[in-house]
């Protein structure tokens, strides 16, 4: 007999035995009331808020999976599970860091459940807490913002009690930010006070299990105050034009001229308020590729800068509900801030600002995000004013296209900056 078809007879009944036994798992089994076999736990590991347990499986061959249960302290059971290819099984969601009973069963194809298995595990601090421990609260301009992180990019929501006096009225305001970020920051805007103004601030962290922290004070802010600068006396430079070695961009490509972007006009739908260098960056000229390039501005006075809003390209139609290329296409995604030291006579670096991407909007949403601008702190991490400066440089470097790698952005549509004045 052929060697090859002696090997092969013998593996064939194997494969059919063992396709049997497999299809015999997946087979049904209604009217199946016979429970399976127990697990046997074998180790346990705390997680933060919660748990890991390893277990050898039963025998049966209709297996189906590992379910593990345990009750909050809302009386709420939550219900995690496994499948019988694996051999541990993740449970979270335990408020604090006292033992919690957690019970196991092996469950078959017809919703048997085993004799259970009680486990107490004590976990380490769970995310939410975490969270609550690591926010950081600072004064803004009209604003205040929080910094927190979550390691374990846990779903959290982040509760901000706040409240203030304004025209001699007491106001309480609560502010609900939900995140899974393993860093984030959010801003409380828009309380135009003044610094004499105390706006008190606690928080509060709740996770998707219904836990949540006590209330932490995080005391009283005295916000920082800055009115928008007024453009009537803004000059730009000549395309070209060099102020302190560095060019001022060719902005009056096809469509495009940079005199809107300094005109308090933003782009809507298609009626063209924008600057566009076509492809002429860096010098000005053709051949000198398209990024970065420097928008230069003479307030035509002496400002301490606090902020900047930047409003993008839309070009979404005129009916103004598509998204059109905000956050895309030709515009910019990432930029650098300079103002000019006269003492010194040179751009000095202020800070740079990457633009984030909305994440989960609707056409509509996009288009009302992009109309109201994107704002950046001159000091992002710790607000503060420039050194009094007449002449400001945005420095276009990256686009959005590539995920902020690509040099390929061409307008901008308003640039509005925010400080104080200075007598010089």
């Amino acid at each position: 007999m052929n060697k090859r078809k002696y090997v092969a007879m013998l593996v064939a009944p194997l494969l059919i035995v063992g396709s049997c036994k497999e299809e015999n798992r997946y087979a049904s089994h209604v009217g199946d009331s016979d429970a399976p076999g127990k697990i046997t736990i074998v180790d346990q590991k705390p997680l933060y808020g919660g748990a890991r347990f390893f277990y050898d499986l039963p025998t049966d061959e209709d297996l189906l999976q590992v379910e593990a249960v345990y009750k909050a302290k809302n009386g709420k059971a939550y219900t995690f599970s496994s499948s019988y290819f694996v051999d541990s099984l993740d449970v979270y969601g335990f408020g604090s860091t006292d033992p919690h009973e957690v019970t196991l069963y092996a469950v078959d194809r017809s919703g048997n459940r085993s004799e259970p298995v009680t486990v107490s595990i004590t976990p380490l601090e769970p995310a939410f807490s975490r969270v609550a421990s690591s926010i950081e609260v600072k004064s803004g301009f009209s604003s205040f913002f929080l910094d927190w992180t979550n390691e374990l990019e846990q779903n959290v929501n982040v509760y901000v009690d706040y409240s203030f006096t304004l025209n001699g009225e007491q106001r309480q305001l609560t502010t609900v930010f939900s995140s899974n970020l393993a860093e984030d920051r959010r801003f409380i805007r828009d309380l135009y006070l003044s610094p004499q103004d105390q706006v008190k601030v606690s928080v509060r962290v709740e996770d998707q299990f219904g836990n949540v922290t006590e209330s932490v004070d995080k005391g009283s802010l005295s916000l920082y105050e800055d009115i928008e600068i007024p453009k009537a006396n803004w000059i730009l430079p000549d395309a070209n034009d060099s102020v302190g070695g560095v060019p001022m961009v060719f902005g009056d490509g096809l469509e495009g001229r940079s005199a809107k972007v300094i005109d308090g006009i933003i782009d809507q739908g298609d009626n063209l308020n924008f600057m566009h260098t076509h492809s002429r960056g860096r010098t000005g000229r053709t051949a000198d590729g398209n990024m970065p390039w420097n928008f230069i501005i003479d307030m035509g006075d002496y400002y301490e800068l606090s902020r900047i809003v930047t409003v993008q390209r839309h070009s979404g139609g005129l009916s103004n509900i598509n998204r059109g290329q905000y956050y895309q296409s030709e515009n910019v995604g990432m930029y650098n801030m300079y103002a000019w030291d006269d003492a010194a006579q040179e751009w000095v670096y202020i800070s740079q600002h990457k633009i984030p991407v909305p994440v989960g909007l609707s056409e509509l949403e996009f288009v009302q995000a992009g109309e109201a601008g994107d704002e950046a702190y001159m000091y992002p991490d710790d607000p503060k004013y420039t050194k009094p400066t007449r002449w400001f440089r945005y420095e276009a470097i990256k686009s959005f296209n590539g995920n902020y790698t690509l040099e390929d952005a061409n307008c901008l549509s308003e640039i509005t900056l925010y400080g104080r004045k200075v007598n010089q």
